[in-house]
């Protein structure tokens, strides 16, 4: 074949060149890497094939403690609903049982209670009148005791046009539960059913879900509320509380 012809082109020596390194008389063949032929990565593909991390998860509310002192009106129930007590006014009463003494329906205002919840009470509404011509009922404050409970609640049924007197309540509360309440009936039929009767004035379930007054908090062993409701039901039945004078 005559020479010259079917020879192949010359390789470039950047592109296809070999690097011959060898040991003694062999040879081992390297192939040369050009950095000039390697296309790199552009911003976008390096941004793509990285994995967004996955959000967590909104942390749980953890229950804290804080220091709270008591005000006209409060019940160990009330407070614990206000601050989200898991365990309600019995684990509240069990933290500071010390401080409460014996009696957990007696908290007297000015007492250091410290509260566990998950909740952050909203700031009471200010006292403080409005205008100059606010009236002294606006800003009635009454002691955290039976004789208080009975006269808060004989104020909010004179608003709601419930009938009763004084006299008719305590007379009713004393036979009831004797001024505790936290008074629960386990025994008798009401308990046996399932609904026992609970409070000043021994409520059931039932009974104080009907005959709840609007502006009390919806809780049989909060005092007022327990009076109120019950004092609606007599009414209702007996045309009032004044005109009960056994169970009813």
């Amino acid at each position: 074949m005559p020479a010259g012809k079917h020879r192949r082109p010359r390789s470039n020596k950047f592109t296809r060149g070999v690097l011959a390194a060898g040991t003694g008389g062999a040879a081992l063949a390297l192939p040369l890497t050009v950095a000039t032929t390697a296309s790199a990565a552009t911003p976008a593909q390096a941004v793509g094939s990285v994995q967004s991390a996955p959000q967590s998860a909104p942390a749980a509310t953890l229950p804290k403690s804080t220091n709270y002192t008591v005000v006209s009106g409060d019940t160990l129930s009330s407070i614990a609903r206000e601050h989200g007590t898991k365990g309600g006014w019995q684990r509240l009463y069990k933290d500071n049982r010390a401080a409460v003494g014996d009696n957990p329906a007696l908290i007297r205002p000015g007492l250091k209670l410290k509260v566990t919840g998950t909740k952050t009470p909203a700031k009471k509404a200010s006292t403080k009148p409005k205008t100059a011509t606010a009236t002294q009922a606006s800003v009635k404050t009454y002691p955290n005791n039976l004789d208080g409970w009975i006269r808060e609640s004989l104020d909010i049924m004179a608003q709601k046009g419930i009938p009763g007197s004084y006299n008719g309540i305590h007379r009713n509360i004393m036979r009831e539960s004797s001024g505790n309440p936290l008074a629960i009936n386990n025994w008798d039929s009401n308990a046996a059913a399932g609904t026992p009767s609970k409070g000043l004035l021994q409520v059931i379930d039932p009974t104080f879900a009907a005959y709840h007054v609007s502006g009390t908090p919806y809780d049989p062993y909060d005092p007022v509320a327990n009076i109120t409701a019950a004092c609606n039901y007599a009414a209702d039945r007996y045309g009032s509380i004044d005109n009960v004078f056994g169970p009813y």
